[in-house]
C-alpha cells in the first residue's frame, strides 16, 4: 500500500524532526529522554492526526511512569482534580497474570534472575530498583526520609554554588546547590543541547542567585581548535570564573556521590530531571557474559550523573572552616 516503515534511535531526539507520521511506536520508552515524546514525536502527528504506542519495562517512576499515570487515571488540573482524556488508554500486563510465558520456561527464569530483575522485567513494577543503578538504593532512602521538597528551599543567606558537566557536541548539565553545616542542599538543575557557553551564563544570571563558586572538569581547560580559546577562558569572559576539579577515576567519583547523597535535600520540582537521571544511571551491560561491565553505561542520564560526581568531590570545600583559638603568647 505504499506505505514507508522506519526503524530509528531516539538517542538524539532533534534529529528525529522534520517528518509527518501516521503514527509510532516507541520502544522502552522509559529509557528515552523526556522531551522526545512532546517536544519532537508529538507535533509530527498532528498534520494526520496520527496514533502512538508506548511500549515499555519500567525503569523507576520517571517520565514513563508519569505517562501511564496520566493515561490511567487522567490528567491533573489546576484544582488537583483528575479529569480522564478518552484519547488516552493504559494497559500494564504482568508476566504471572497473562500466562503467556509457560510454566517450565517462567520457573527456569526465575531461577536465573535476581529478584530486582524479576520485579522489572516480568512483574512491570515501577517501584522496582533499576537493575544496575548505582544510586538506586540511596535515592529510595531520600525518598523514605522526605528529602525531595516540594517547596522551594533556596536560602537567599547562602552562596549558591555550581558543578558542571560540560558537552561539546553534546548535552551540558549544571547543579546548583548550598551548603549549610553538613547539609547538601540541591536547590536547581539544568541542561540543555547545542548551545554555547553564552547561553549557559544567561539561564545562570536569569536565576537570580547569589553565586558563589562554579566547578568545572580539569579537562575545560584544553585549548578549542575553532576558537584558540579554553572554556576556563570563554567562561572568564563571561564573567564567571571556575574552579577546576582534579582529575579522578570515575569509580572514585561514583564512591564520592554514595557518600555525599546521605547529606542531600533537593528541590523536588526544580531538580525533577535532574533526580530522575541519577536514579537512571546504572552499569553498562555485557549481554555475552549475561553480567555488567565496570563502567557506566553512556546515555541521556551521564550528563547529570557526571555534574553531579563534580558536586561530590568539590561540596566539601565549600564548607566553612572552623576558626581556631589563639592562646596569648607565653601561655
Amino acid at each position: 500500500n505504499n506505505a514507508l516503515i522506519e526503524v530509528l534511535g531516539a538517542d538524539k531526539p532533534k534529529s528525529l524532526k522534520g517528518t509527518y507520521l501516521d503514527g509510532v511506536v516507541l520502544d522502552e520508552y522509559a529509557e528515552m529522554r523526556e522531551n522526545v515524546w512532546g517536544e519532537v514525536i508529538r507535533p509530527q502527528l498532528s498534520d494526520r492526526k496520527g496514533w502512538a504506542l508506548f511500549v515499555s519495562t519500567p525503569h523507576g517512576k520517571n517520565s514513563f511512569y508519569r505517562l501511564y499515570d496520566t493515561a490511567l487515571n487522567g490528567r491533573i488540573q489546576p484544582n488537583g482534580e483528575r479529569i480522564k482524556d478518552k484519547n488516552w488508554s493504559a494497559f500494564l500486563f504482568k508476566a504471572s497474570e497473562t500466562n503467556v510465558i509457560d510454566t517450565e520456561e517462567m520457573e527456569s527464569m526465575l531461577a536465573d534472575m535476581t529478584p530486582e530483575q524479576v520485579e522489572q522485567e516480568l512483574e512491570c513494577n515501577f517501584d522496582a530498583a533499576v537493575v544496575g543503578s548505582y544510586y538506586g538504593t540511596l535515592l529510595r532512602e531520600l525518598e523514605k526520609q522526605k528529602r525531595f521538597i516540594e517547596a522551594d528551599i533556596y536560602e537567599p543567606q547562602l552562596p549558591v554554588h555550581t558543578s558542571w558537566d560540560l558537552g561539546i557536541g553534546d548535552s551540558t548539565a549544571i547543579w546548583m546547590f548550598q551548603i549549610f553545616g553538613k547539609e547538601v542542599r540541591i536547590i536547581d538543575y539544568y541542561e540543555a543541547h547545542g548551545h554555547g557557553l553564552e547561553h549557559y551564563v544567561k539561564v545562570l544570571q536569569d536565576r537570580g542567585y547569589k553565586y558563589g563558586n562554579h566547578w568545572l572538569p580539569h579537562d575545560a581547560q584544553i585549548r578549542e581548535l575553532g576558537t584558540g580559546r579554553t572554556r576556563v577562558e570563554t567562561l572568564t569572559r563571561l564573567g564567571i570564573v571556575p574552579n577546576l576539579i582534579p582529575r579522578m577515576e570515575v569509580a572514585d567519583g561514583i564512591n564520592a556521590v554514595r557518600l555525599t547523597l546521605p547529606h542531600c535535600w533537593f528541590s523536588a520540582k526544580k531538580c525533577e530531571k535532574g533526580i530522575e537521571a541519577l536514579k537512571m544511571y546504572r552499569r553498562e551491560k555485557d549481554d555475552k557474559n549475561n553480567s555488567f561491565k565496570d563502567k557506566p553505561l553512556h546515555d541521556w542520564t551521564s550528563h547529570a550523573a557526571d555534574a553531579f560526581r563534580y558536586l561530590a568531590s568539590a561540596w566539601q570545600a565549600q564548607r566553612p572552616k572552623p576558626v581556631e583559638e589563639k592562646r596569648p603568647e607565653g601561655i
